[in-house]
Parts: C-alpha cells; sequence; structure tokens
C-alpha cells in the first residue's frame, strides 16, 4: 500500500509542477526538500483526501512540512489501515 501512495503523491507533486526527478523516500516535503508551501501542502492533502477520503486537520498540516516522503506515505498508509479496520467493524 506504501508504494501505491507513494506513486500517487509524485504524481500527484508532478502534476503541481514540482521537479520529482530526484525525489527518493528520504526527501524532506518542507524547506529542506522539495520545499512544498503551505499552499502546495494543502493541495496535496485534498488531493489524498479526494482520493482515499483521508481528512486532515491544522496540526497534521503542521506536521506534513516535517516529514520525508516516506514518513508521510508510511502515515498515510497507517492511517488507511486503521480507518479500513473501523470501517469492517461498524456494521
Amino acid at each position: 500500500m506504501q508504494d501505491q501512495l507513494r506513486e500517487f503523491v509524485l504524481n500527484s507533486l508532478k502534476e503541481m509542477n514540482y521537479d520529482v526527478s530526484e525525489v527518493t523516500g528520504d526527501t524532506d516535503l518542507g524547506p529542506a526538500g522539495l520545499d512544498l508551501e503551505s499552499l502546495a501542502l494543502a493541495d496535496l492533502a485534498v488531493q489524498v483526501e479526494d482520493a482515499y477520503g483521508l481528512k486532515f486537520g491544522d496540526d497534521d498540516m503542521e506536521a506534513l512540512a516535517l516529514m520525508t516522503l516516506d514518513e508521510f506515505t508510511g502515515t498515510l498508509a497507517a492511517r488507511l489501515s486503521t480507518q479500513d479496520a473501523a470501517a469492517g467493524t461498524a456494521v
């Protein structure tokens, strides 16, 4: 699942005109790496919300800028697993 999420995030960033040719899992999303500004992070979050049904709060947005690509996709995968587990028990 994390590989699928990584591909989705990289494709989203390409569509947002970011050069991801040298991006690795250790690349920071914030100033030390891709340098995504708050608007770009919000755009990425909305794309993830639309595609996967995850919601991000204000605290989440601040934390995103401090994450690497692998940390971000790992967090998304964990949230999706939790969400899927909760949906499976909510009958």
